[in-house]
């Protein structure tokens, strides 16, 4: 399973005075990278097809990506490689998540997705609910989507008690033997971990977003080689500042971790 996500680079600016911006595919199951590209003419939605076409294999593979690439091109091309996709819908799609909304969702129970938890000062839980969708000629809403999944989020501050609940709405090409409806949540939660796992770690651990190193393909280039310390440093068990602090003390454990990967 993977997440396909972008990240823009604050401080590296090309000729054209916009924001570098880059693609890459995180392995959910291990939070490596394993491949990025960068976004031209400001166009992340081309870039999907672009990294993933870096992979040789995604015969199998689920594919999350948020709602910008919930696109009927990416749809039909996971499916020429034999792969399945789990989007989010908001609105950049209206008439599709208009149509989700008004799906009979009191025929699907709603699940608690065990994934509720207390973090950065609130407590937060979470239901979703999954229908199968219509797949008669005329009544398909998007392409290969089999089922659709809507997740109510509620959360409390902390401090204050104040409770607010979001709700946000998901398309799947995976059928209902593939996966039930906590596991469906659980792997659309999952692929917001590309945000802490790669791009906070590279803005805070790394400080990409006040590096010098600002035009050409030199900001690609640096941040490759962040991807590749994450991907050298977590197999090991360490969280990266302790896997940056041990290597600093003791070269030889670096240069071990380096002839392992």
């Amino acid at each position: 399973m993977y997440a396909v996500d972008g990240k823009n680079l604050r401080g590296a600016r090309p000729s054209g005075g916009q924001q570098t911006q880059l693609v890459c595919v995180l392995d959910h199951a291990h939070r490596l990278i394993l491949t990025q590209t960068q976004v031209i003419d400001g166009t992340e939605i081309a870039a999907f097809i672009t990294v993933l076409d870096q992979l040789p294999e995604l015969r199998g593979c689920l594919i999350t990506a948020d709602a910008l690439h919930t696109q009927t091109g990416h749809a039909s091309y996971l499916a020429g490689r034999g792969a399945h996709y789990l989007f989010t819908v908001k609105d950049n799609q209206p008439t599709l998540r208009r149509a989700l909304t008004a799906l009979p969702w009191r025929a699907a129970p709603p699940a608690a997705d065990p994934g509720g938890e207390r973090s950065h000062g609130r407590q937060e839980s979470r239901t979703a609910s999954v229908l199968d969708l219509d797949q008669r000629p005329g009544h398909r809403l998007f392409g290969g989507a089999q089922r659709a999944m809507k997740l109510r989020r509620r959360r409390t501050d902390a401090g204050t008690g104040v409770t607010s609940t979001e709700t946000v709405y998901a398309i799947t090409s995976l059928g209902h033997r593939y996966a039930d409806t906590v596991l469906l949540a659980h792997w659309l939660r999952s692929h917001w971990q590309i945000e802490n796992s790669v791009h906070w770690i590279r803005d805070v651990t790394f400080g990409e977003d006040h590096s010098q190193v600002r035009t050409g393909a030199g900001p690609e280039v640096m941040a490759a080689l962040r991807n590749t310390a994450i991907n050298i440093s977590r197999p090991a068990g360490h969280t990266i500042i302790a896997a940056q602090r041990h290597f600093s003390w003791t070269a030889s454990a670096a240069l071990d971790a380096v002839t392992a990967a």
